[in-house]
């Protein structure tokens, strides 16, 4: 016995000296309070707090040099692209430079990096300049080098590189294995890449376009015999006035010359409920439209028009505004219960409350009256068009900015990226149908909205509601917020449903919107308050989905922009995974998707990363985008001989006629 007391104090004694962990770790942000508190308390007071507070600071202080140091070599890659043209793919490493190098130094470089000497290659001397007043002309490159004699860079930087290429040594066992990645935007910079657009004059990806068209093309062997997606771009508004009458007849056939002269199979018009019904219930006027169809007519073009139920210019995009009709914004006045509203009563004029759909608050219709009373007059109207087969397809407005969700991030509240937005289903309406639903779940109680979850610009771990662990996933929160997503289904389904009656025969279309941020915490908070109930533990597209499905509807899904690994890090974006969750959702339930660039697309990498999309390379059951819509193309970009070559490039890849960009 005494031996045995002997062990049991000794394991007691060293039980004591070294602290077991604790059985549960814990995860989120209580983590690291959590760590530090184990430390403090168990491993020696203050001193070891100290530590950990000390560990913590050179941590973060990794963290800052290892950005600065990515950010650093992605100016100097960016460099070689733009002054030194080495074709570098989008996502470099160091071993990529190290090719181009030896490559430009006369070696040969296999793809498995075995890297060896070959036969000189003929430098061409620098061209003199030309006389005042003539263009320089293009550089001309000796027959042994990898680049194209078409290239749109600057070739003056490049010349110098040229001459020093020859002191360039490079080891016969050069590794092939990968050294670091380097796209990362520089740090400490966090920009709204959804909502703002660089300068397509000043942007380098627009020069550089062309480049990594060629390699991706190159690389896969062209896109002769993919499926042809046909491509469409979207008109800007403005347009047609207020009063519907076409303000630049001559413009617009300039505008489709352009258009034709790059092999674009259609364009796509809004049309605007607050100008054609702008004036009075019931007095539709479509001349201004007639006037327009007609013109892209005459350019035999394919037209998609869009039933737009929604205002236009009220987020800051810089278009004419366009409001809701007149007569509803008068009836607005005196029932501002009509339009979304949030917890703390601030009313948004960008669409109807969905709240009204069956209630008879405008002049004696309800809402969904009124949306059908508008598409049965345009399929009235325009019956000739639908005969002939001008109008190919028919886009049915939902919600904020014609896609379907709630408008639950609207900047005039203030909102701005990457803000989770606000709930809005605080109008009587909606109140009214939240308690109906709350008391048939026997819980009256739950017959209001969370008031823990946050302001517009509220990151989810500030919230209550949305936090790990959070009111989100309790009783109450699964209730509420399967109620909220069920209004935003229902109501689509009874406007789809009066749709395919106004438009029998015609493809319908309607708008899904990308929102990837905060896509990697558990709650997905920005999905939750636009309506898509898609936690980490729930499809919140499935059921959208089978909807649709039952409609036959095209489903098309905003293509989200380009995000530096940096900005998806701070905001737990994840753009491809909720591309891939939406897309093979609707194609595993054979929906037709198409697609839509979320705003006008200027950059190389966006090019490639919609071909990519459009023609998933690996897809073993051949799925591709039936067609796909550019937001409509500024004056600027349409004068710019560069970003034209590469949109060619791109219409060439999508109807799958182009081969490579090797020239013969």
């Amino acid at each position: 016995m005494n031996v045995k007391q002997d062990l049991d104090q000794a394991h007691s004694d060293q039980s004591s000296d070294h602290p077991l962990p604790p059985q549960r770790r814990p995860r989120g942000f209580a983590a690291a309070a959590a760590a530090a508190s184990v430390a403090a308390g168990c491993a020696g007071g203050p001193s070891a707090g100290k530590g950990r507070k000390e560990r913590e600071k050179e941590k973060e202080r990794t963290k800052l040099r290892e950005r600065h140091r990515r950010a650093i070599t992605s100016r100097m890659l960016a460099g070689l692209r733009q002054y030194g043209n080495f074709p570098l793919p989008a996502r470099a490493d160091m071993n990529d430079v190290l090719a181009a190098l030896a490559r430009e130094a006369g070696w040969a470089v296999d793809p498995d990096g075995t890297t060896y000497r070959t036969s000189p290659v003929a430098l061409v001397p620098t061209p003199p300049p030309p006389p005042p007043g003539q263009l320089a002309p293009f550089p001309v490159r000796s027959a042994e080098s990898p680049l194209s004699a078409t290239s749109l860079k600057n070739c003056h930087a490049k010349a110098s590189l040229d001459h020093q290429a020859s002191v360039l040594r490079i080891e016969e066992s050069l590794s092939p294995a990968s050294i670091d990645s380097v796209v990362v935007a520089e740090s400490g910079i966090i920009k709204n890449e959804k909502y703002v657009n660089p300068n397509p004059i000043n942007s380098l990806e627009c020069v550089e376009a062309d480049q990594l068209m060629r390699d991706s093309v190159e690389h896969e062997g062209g896109f002769i015999g993919t499926p042809c997606i046909p491509v469409y771009v979207m008109f800007p508004t403005g347009i047609v006035n207020s009063y519907c009458q076409l303000i630049d007849p001559e413009a617009i056939r300039q505008e489709l010359r352009h258009l034709k002269s790059l092999n674009i199979d259609g364009v796509v018009v809004d049309c605007w409920w607050g100008i054609v019904e702008g004036w009075s219930p019931h007095k539709y006027q479509w001349s201004g439209y007639r006037d327009l169809f007609n013109i892209v007519n005459e350019f035999k073009l394919k037209l998609q028009v869009v039933m737009a139920f929604h205002e236009c210019g009220g987020n800051g995009t810089g278009d004419m505004p366009i409001s809701l009709p007149k007569w509803v914004l008068e009836i607005g006045k005196d029932n501002q219960d009509i339009f979304f509203t949030d917890r703390e009563g601030r009313r948004n004029t960008e669409c109807l409350s969905w709240g009204i759909d069956k209630e008879r608050v405008l002049r004696g219709r309800t809402g969904i009256e009124v949306y059908f009373d508008f598409m049965r007059s345009f399929r009235m109207e325009f019956d000739d068009l639908f005969g002939d087969g001008l109008i190919a397809a028919v886009e049915i407005g939902l919600g904020a900015s014609g896609e379907l969700k709630y408008p639950s991030f609207p900047e005039r509240m203030g909102w701005r990226y990457p803000g989770i937005g606000e709930f809005q289903c605080y109008d009587k309406y909606l109140q009214q149908n939240l308690r109906r639903a709350a008391k048939l779940r026997g819980h009256t109680f739950w017959a209001k909205g969370p008031d823990n979850a946050g302001q517009y610009n509220s990151r989810p771990h500030e919230t209550g509601f949305f936090c790990d662990r959070g009111d989100y996933d309790s009783y109450y929160g699964r209730f509420f917020l399967r109620w909220y997503a069920q209004t935003l289904i229902d109501h689509a389904d009874q406007v789809l449903s009066l749709a395919n009656l106004a438009f029998e025969g015609t493809q319908l279309v309607i708008k899904i919107p990308s929102i990837y941020w905060w896509y990697k915490t558990t709650s997905h908070a920005a999905e939750l308050t636009a309506g898509f109930y898609n936690p980490t533990n729930q499809d919140g597209y499935s059921p959208i989905f089978d909807m649709l499905k039952k409609h036959s509807v095209t489903l098309k899904f905003v293509c989200p922009g380009t995000q530096s690994s940096a900005q998806e890090h701070e905001t737990f974006a994840d753009s491809e995974g909720l591309g891939w969750q939406v897309l093979n959702s609707a194609w595993d339930r054979d929906l037709t998707v198409c697609g839509q660039n979320s705003l006008p697309c200027y950059d190389r990498e966006m090019f490639v990363r919609i071909l990519d999309t459009a023609k998933p390379k690996n897809n073993p059951d051949h799925r591709h985008l039936a067609f796909f819509t550019f937001q409509h193309l500024s004056p600027i970009f349409m004068q710019r001989e560069m970003c034209l070559l590469e949109l060619d490039n791109f219409i060439k890849s999508m109807h799958g006629e182009l081969t490579a960009y090797v020239e013969a």
